[in-house]
């Protein structure tokens, strides 16, 4: 009954929310800077839940679970390896967290599923010919791996004196600013960097692995290639820039390592019981892994309206979709004759 609330079957099973994929009241003309306070302050909104969730998770990862910055200037293997660990650790609790609940214990079975079918543990398509099993690879030894050297690597030139560090007394005000401002950035540079693999070869190459994943699952959100973990994760690479704190780089990277899981969950809402719910916000993403062409961005910034590749789930996005790569294979076939 709970799941009626909120969305409907088709005829094949799948579960089709009521809601459409929207944007806060930010961007927006003409200006709304009443709606769009009330946004920012709201739950959810800005803040919360998932913003100060990771911002926190960063915070913590750096001030009380991360070797000191001088470590970094003469790294050793213990160094190294325990950077590897404490990652480790952070994706295989906030993932397994959801991996656990939804497809282990299945405690609400299908309810809220988008697809109903479970993740494929007959298949060729993915190593060991199981999806949850190939997504669990490639998330600890590219992706965990790749975020560590990313982290690594960076904190070694700032802990050389290669990069300049802001003073945390001195520069409060620009460390509470910048660190509540990454969302921004992940959303811009997730953005562009989505974009670019979807054009071939890079497509071809790389991103089609992500894409195996037509019914995602929690663990298929950092199911990357190689190639486009370090994509990815370049996202840490404007501190390279401008004066920044160590923590910026860690905040970020755990924004770009986490933020996947709940978008990847192939859940809308989560149950805390029989008839209470809360929205994990991943139909966009999941539209796209069923899409393919729609959907890059992942995050408040109105990229895919601005662009028009928006899909919000309606029937007027999906016929507006189809007329655009229709035109899109016109000029691929016109092109090549």
């Amino acid at each position: 009954m709970e799941e009626k609330k909120f969305g409907d079957r088709s005829n094949k099973g799948n579960y089709i929310p009521k809601k459409r994929v929207s944007y806060p009241p930010v961007f927006v003309w003409p200006l709304a800077p009443v709606r769009a306070l009330k946004w920012i302050f709201s739950i959810p909104g800005y803040f919360l839940p998932w913003n100060l969730f990771y911002v926190g998770i960063g915070l913590i990862s750096w001030f009380a679970l991360s070797p000191p910055l001088e470590n970094y200037a003469d790294l050793t293997i213990i160094t190294c390896l325990s950077v590897f660990i404490k990652n480790s650790g952070l994706v295989l609790i906030f993932y397994g967290a959801f991996h656990y609940r939804l497809y282990i214990q299945r405690a609400q079975d299908i309810d809220f599923k988008y697809n109903p079918r479970w993740p494929s543990e007959n298949s060729k398509q993915f190593l060991f010919g199981n999806q949850t099993k190939d997504n669990i690879f490639l998330t600890f030894c590219s992706g965990v791996l790749i975020w560590t050297c990313f982290e690594i690597c960076i904190l070694w030139f700032a802990a050389n004196g290669h990069l300049r560090l802001i003073n945390l007394d001195e520069s409060m005000f620009y460390f509470i600013a910048m660190i509540l401002l990454i969302h921004f950035w992940r959303d811009l540079h997730f953005y562009l960097i989505h974009r670019l693999i979807h054009f071939e070869p890079l497509y071809n190459l790389a991103h089609k692995t992500h894409h195996r994943n037509i019914n995602p699952g929690p663990w298929s959100g950092l199911a990357m290639h190689p190639i486009e973990h370090i994509f990815y994760f370049s996202c840490a690479l404007l501190y390279l820039f401008f004066p920044f704190h160590p923590a910026f780089v860690i905040v970020t990277l755990v924004h770009a390592s986490l933020s996947p899981a709940p978008g990847h969950a192939g859940f809308e809402r989560i149950k805390t019981d029989e008839q209470t719910s809360f929205d994990i916000d991943s139909f966009a993403h999941y539209l796209h892994h069923k899409y393919f062409e729609c959907n890059y961005a992942d995050g408040i910034l109105p990229l895919d309206r601005w662009f028009g590749t928006l899909h919000d789930g309606s029937e007027e996005s999906f016929n507006k979709m189809r007329d655009r790569l229709s035109k899109k294979n016109q000029k691929k076939i016109s092109a090549k004759t």
